[in-house]
């Protein structure tokens, strides 16, 4: 028997789940809110000739499977570049990650570094509560209030102290006394990173990656959800169309989602509400001068500076500016929960050109050819110290209705571009069983 899988959102989740379905001789229904496709995987060209994703995009996943199913999709046409990340730092350049590069420093703050790193070396192993405890654990207390807690309170809005240490991975390097010796005598290159090497398309974006999208599923775009009624299996949207069906897989963000929810208890709406996350303003600069940067990506860690990360898409493909251009996009954060977003986002992208002539990156003659913004509502997911308890409620109950979530904002979760697509495959795999089709 025929049974319908209906996907919500075409991001790098829903592509996920819709390729997945395809390999059943399925070709989903996805619908998506907005008036493309792509999700927080779409691109955008200005009519200047100005290419901006939204967000410093790269693929960098060691999953073989992964890696040939992208390049394919845009039929192996992509930059296989070596990565560059840098730092600034009250005036500083300094070289990524900061805690193997120390020399950069000024001579007096590493040896009080070294001398805290000491301390907590020479410590025994003890639990660790949150991530501020970790970070002083792992570096001595100078070190982790003047660089990653400092980080954290401008990117994850809240301090270390409220937050868990269940997104940490790869992503913060801890170091053995040599090599922080080593990197605070002189400039070395030590491979620890856990990027070290990413691909991104020749042409059209990070969107490429989606290219065979609309010929595996019928998208539907212009269609926001506005109810989910998981008894009678039926969603209705603003535009006042209604659709049945048989398995539902979703990617919309969970505290938008459980509102919707027929039916859904006071308690799992409550514990959703209480799922934090960033939303990011990103604002695009396209510049009459390619030498901007001598990296793809650069961490801000002064915080009466607006902006928390820089990137420059031109670096990543040529095709992403006009020829001897430019561009920069800069991330800024708010969050409903620490931060709200209260500013005229005009005000804050004349702030944005202005601190960008502060710390270097732009000069007093260089041309500003574009500027603009976007805003993602759901940018990071903030892993505060409520998250896991108000998580499991609502996995629990969508669990019970049967309803297939999925992406970074259906997980809750900390995921790269790779990963996004495997929570999308998994998803339409669970449908798949649920429907009796697999």
């Amino acid at each position: 028997m025929k049974k319908d899988i209906v996907v919500i959102g075409t991001g790098m989740a829903g592509f996920g789940a819709a390729s997945r379905l395809s390999h059943e001789g399925i070709r989903p229904v996805v619908y998506d809110r907005n008036d493309y496709y792509g999700g927080h995987t779409a691109s955008f060209r200005d009519a200047s000739g100005f290419l901006f994703d939204l967000g410093p995009h790269i693929s960098f996943t060691k999953d073989a499977r992964i890696q040939d199913l992208l390049a394919s999709h845009v039929d192996q046409e992509y930059e296989a570049l070596q990565v560059k990340l840098d730092n600034y730092w009250r005036g500083l350049r300094l070289t990524h990650p900061v805690q193997l590069h120390l020399n950069g420093l000024p001579h007096e703050l590493v040896v009080e570094i070294i001398a805290d790193f000491v301390k907590v070396h020479d410590a025994p192993e003890r639990p660790v509560a949150n991530y501020e405890e970790w970070l002083i654990a792992s570096y001595g207390r100078k070190f982790a209030e003047l660089f990653p807690m400092q980080y954290t309170r401008k990117y994850h809005l809240t301090t270390a102290s409220n937050m868990s240490t269940e997104w940490l991975g790869p992503r913060m390097y801890r170091p053995s006394l040599q090599e922080l010796l080593r990197g605070a005598l002189a400039p070395w290159q030590p491979e620890v990173h856990y990027i070290t090497h990413f691909r991104y398309p020749k042409q059209g974006g990070f969107l490429s990656y989606l290219g065979p999208l609309p010929q595996i599923a019928d998208i539907r775009l212009r269609h926001e959800v506005v109810s989910i009624d998981p008894k009678a299996r039926g969603i209705r949207f603003a535009n006042g169309a209604a659709v049945a069906y048989d398995e539902l897989v979703t990617s919309i963000a969970l505290p938008a989602l459980l509102p919707m929810i027929a039916g859904a208890p006071t308690d799992v709406v409550d514990a959703a509400r209480r799922l934090a996350c960033s939303t990011c303003v990103l604002v695009n600069v396209g510049v009459d001068r390619a030498d901007l940067s001598e990296g793809q990506i650069t961490y801000i860690y002064d915080e009466d500076i607006c902006f928390t990360r820089l990137s420059f898409p031109h670096m990543l493909s040529a095709t992403n500016a006009p020829p001897d251009c430019g561009s920069i996009q800069a991330e800024v954060y708010f969050s409903d929960k620490y931060r709200p977003l209260d500013t005229a986002i005009e005000t804050l992208i004349d702030r944005v050109i202005a601190d960008l002539h502060r710390c270097g990156t732009l000069r007093e003659n260089d041309r500003i050819l574009y500027r603009g913004a976007k805003v993602v509502r759901y940018a990071n997911v903030i892993f505060d110290l409520e998250r896991t308890a108000a998580l499991e409620t609502v996995h629990g109950y969508l669990d019970d209705i049967g309803l297939h979530y999925c992406g970074r904002y259906g997980d809750w979760g900390y995921m790269w571009t790779d990963e996004s697509f495997i929570s999308g495959e998994r998803a339409a795999e669970s449908a798949l069983s649920a429907s009796g089709r697999s």
